[in-house]
């Protein structure tokens, strides 16, 4: 086997775990190494550290597989890598029948991303030693997995860093187009070929959990009761009553008024009238997504608490906020003595506010060159949305770029909250689902940042 002797100097990662070899790391290479092929990777003595596949192509020389000797990575070394993912998957999330079952580096195998959908497994290979190992893999996801079906999703721009062009379509089997699939007992229909990624992000399935403790207990700010009520027949039952003494039919007067931005499938929606929430407001820009909400809202009886809204979030959120200052302002103008010309329309609109606002957007960071603009993206939609959160209720915000490390994440959302005059108490902290679990000493898996802050303001 060829084999890839490092430079002197370079930094110990490679004896860290981390499995990138980059191409400034690679001192010398010997044997005539196949284009995607395996190499032994030795440090400058000569000493074996581990096994990779080779790009000479791209900027990651080398992606390690194996520390120990590895002669091919054949139909058996990938049943025994995807038994492995099965297990891990089993314990910590089971009788699951949608998770990521291979999560990359984070399992062993670089460059290859497995999502399970019931019975059809959607593939991503990213990099040219996957990629030319296509049919080995599928083999062995079928023998694993035995799928009814197995679906391509290769149409990312990272394999076009890999020499490779983009590709999606059946690879095994049989593979319907929309899959119904439960996360957290909810059912959910996921687009798998025009579905953004693979069709669903499962790395939020313990945070969208989390927000549970966030519905209910909102119905005392409406003047909603619980009180003891003598029935017809002379029984006691402690009942809803309002402020007017009128017994409240209504299932869910305690639940929380809520707003989901960047809602995609809807999956925050779905979660927040599973756990009682009132009223949601379900957003995003595009109208497919839009569309695809409204069925996984419809198959869980959810239909007449959500409104659907098609818009751009940045702007919808700042309409809002302008509506609400207008509204202070008039309010104001009365408190001095000064008449409001009430009959006038409000020139913004809007001017609604959520007992709790989830912000989920894409990653606003790609790239390191892109932080400063992605951290003002930041900043502006939690500022706004922050506002339009009704005293001491809550921001769900999340952050999917890795290059918005934790620290500059919270120290973003801190900054808006003084430009906001609010007050944040932090109340959860998370990552990613047991799914995609992350490798101590592999920085760029830490990428998923998800905090829930408690909202106050400052005069009150």
């Amino acid at each position: 086997m060829a084999s890839v002797r490092l430079e002197r100097n370079r930094k110990k990662r490679l004896e860290m775990a981390h499995p990138w070899v980059f191409a400034g790391e690679v001192a010398s290479v010997e044997g005539d190494p196949e284009e995607g092929g395996l190499v032994d990777v030795l440090n400058h003595q000569g000493r074996f550290l581990a096994v990779g596949y080779y790009n000479p192509a791209s900027q990651i020389r080398i992606r390690i597989v194996s520390q120990t000797p590895l002669a091919e990575m054949d139909k058996a070394f990938f049943a025994d890598r995807f038994t492995s993912c099965l297990q891990h998957r089993n314990r910590f999330i089971p009788g699951a029948d949608a998770y990521r079952l291979v999560y990359g580096e984070a399992d062993f195998l670089p460059g290859l991303i497995v999502d399970r959908f019931g019975d059809i497994l959607v593939v991503q290979l990213l990099t040219l030693g996957m990629d030319k190992r296509r049919k080995e893999i599928v083999e062995a996801l079928v023998e694993v997995m035995a799928p009814r079906g197995i679906y391509e999703r290769s149409d990312v721009s990272v394999r076009e860093l890999e020499g490779l062009a983009q590709t999606t379509g059946v690879l095994y089997g049989e593979c319907p187009r929309h899959v119904t699939v439960t996360e957290n007992e909810l059912k959910l229909v996921i687009d798998i070929e025009e579905g953004q990624k693979t069709g669903y992000f499962f790395d939020q399935r313990e945070n969208r959990a989390s927000i549970a403790p966030l519905m209910r207990g909102w119905g005392e700010r409406s003047g909603i009761s619980l009180t003891d009520v003598e029935g017809e027949d002379g029984t006691i039952q402690r009942l809803p009553v309002n402020k007017s003494g009128k017994t409240v039919t209504f299932p869910y007067w305690d639940g929380a008024t809520v707003l989901e931005c960047f809602a995609h499938t809807g999956s925050f929606t779905l979660h927040a009238c599973k756990y009682g929430a009132k009223k949601v407001t379900c957003l995003d820009v595009s109208a497919h997504a839009i569309e695809s909400a409204k069925v996984n809202v419809e198959l869980n009886g959810f239909t007449d608490r959500v409104e659907f809204v098609v818009d751009d979030a940045f702007q919808y959120l700042r309409n809002q906020v302008k509506g609400l200052d207008e509204r202070t302002e008039r309010a104001t103008d009365g408190v001095n003595n000064n008449k409001a010309d009430t009959s006038k329309p409000m020139t913004a609109g809007g001017g609604r506010t959520w007992d709790v606002v989830i912000l989920d957007p894409p990653a606003f960071a790609k790239t390191k060159s892109a932080v400063a603009g992605a951290c003002r993206g930041y900043k502006d939609i939690n500022l706004q949305g922050m506002k339009l959160v009704n005293e001491g209720g809550y921001l769900v915000t999340a952050s999917c770029s890795y290059h918005m490390q934790p620290d500059l994440f919270l120290e973003t959302i801190a900054e808006a909250a003084r430009d906001a005059g609010k007050i944040l108490r932090l109340v959860e902290w998370r990552a990613a689902g047991k799914d995609h679990p992350q490798i101590l000493g592999v920085n760029e898996g830490h990428y998923l940042k998800f905090a829930i802050f408690e909202v106050r303001s400052k005069n009150k």
